[in-house]
């Protein structure tokens, strides 16, 4: 009997770990992010030197002041939000992708936004994974 619970133990703590590496450290789960990223992928890329394409490439966002990766061309609102100190972080994400137009009128991205907060929760811990956050 004794190696039964001892059986359960272990695979309960086998399985508290492998969730945990799924999630980041504010509970996001990077895999289910990932999927969501996937209605992403047509604007934008997350590798260290992807290219551009009609929004920028992600590789670098978290603490970049919005509106003033090298190369790409930004509205006139995201840039003046980004004068007027705006930076990207978890926080600012979270709001933007609820409802980009909302936070910036004027943006170019047609994207509506996420509504569920899970869902947005899941694809900052996926892009902090794959932008080289720390």
């Amino acid at each position: 009997m004794r190696g039964i619970f001892t059986g359960l133990a272990a695979l309960a703590l086998v399985m508290t770990v492998s969730g945990a590496a799924l999630a980041d450290d504010d509970g996001g789960d990077i895999a289910k992010g990932k999927k969501i990223f996937a209605r992403c992928k047509a604007c934008h890329t997350v590798e260290e030197g992807g290219p551009d394409r009609i929004g920028p490439n992600l590789h670098g966002v978290f603490g970049r002041t919005v509106g003033t990766k090298e190369g790409f061309k930004f509205s006139d609102a995201m840039i003046q939000h980004g004068k007027d100190g705006l930076v990207w972080s978890e926080e600012t994400l979270d709001t933007y992708l609820e409802k980009p137009a909302a936070m910036v009128p004027g943006t170019q991205m047609a994207f509506p936004g996420l509504k569920k907060e899970d869902d947005r929760e899941d694809l900052i811990a996926y892009l902090k994974s794959e932008t080289g956050a720390e």
